[in-house]
């Protein structure tokens, strides 16, 4: 029975990531290629199934339209474009608040989840890994005393859902550890356990 149980953990050890990381990349596929409709399939262009060609659509469209907005012109019609859309009342806040988010973890030269910490959360004494977002808006920053910082506690094993939080950056410690090794160590439990070098915030 001893054998038979340390065999089948060896076998989901190998197996299992292997099988949801065929999932997780059947779902992007899947996703993807749903956003263009079948009249864009290569079946219905050129009487065959070839896979991933809508991908290759979406790929090619994101391409372009970078090319674009980055001369002048471009520019130009996309500022017009988000000012039609910024008079639109409920499309206007979904649309800002999508934008927001897109330039602030997107941006190469941003601060959003670029490092991790340790943070006191739920209580005093007891400690989890966050990553900072960066630091609170002046609306925020104006009632409290001292430098703060703006941070994400992924929750696990889904670390796509978890807590904001603004904290005292004197009572966050900085990890010397990448965001992916401090995503690892959270999805994982626990179990991938990261560098144990720390230093002071």
């Amino acid at each position: 029975m001893r054998a038979f149980k340390r065999y089948l953990i060896a076998g989901l050890l190998i197996w299992a990531p292997l099988v949801i990381t065929a999932w997780v990349v059947t779902l992007l596929v899947t996703t993807l290629e749903e956003i263009l409709p079948e009249s864009l399939s290569a079946k219905a262009l050129f009487g065959i199934d070839i896979p991933g060609f809508r991908i290759l659509i979406v790929l090619a469209v994101l391409i372009l339209t970078g090319l674009f907005a980055a001369n002048f012109l471009g520019r130009s019609l996309v500022e017009r474009w988000e000012q039609l859309l910024g008079r639109i009342p409920l499309i206007r806040s979904i649309y800002k608040s999508v934008k927001q988010v897109g330039d602030t973890v997107l941006a190469p030269n941003g601060q959003a989840f670029r490092r991790a910490v340790l943070v006191q959360f739920p209580h005093a004494g007891s400690w989890t890994v966050a990553l900072v977002t960066g630091t609170p808006s002046a609306a925020v920053a104006q009632h409290l005393e001292g430098e703060h910082i703006s941070v994400y506690v992924p929750t696990t094993p889904n670390p796509t859902s978890g807590y904001f939080l603004v904290v005292p950056a004197s009572q966050t410690i900085a990890l010397d550890m990448t965001v992916d090794t401090a995503l690892k160590y959270i999805v994982s439990m626990g179990v991938v356990a990261p560098p144990k070098t720390l230093e002071g915030a």
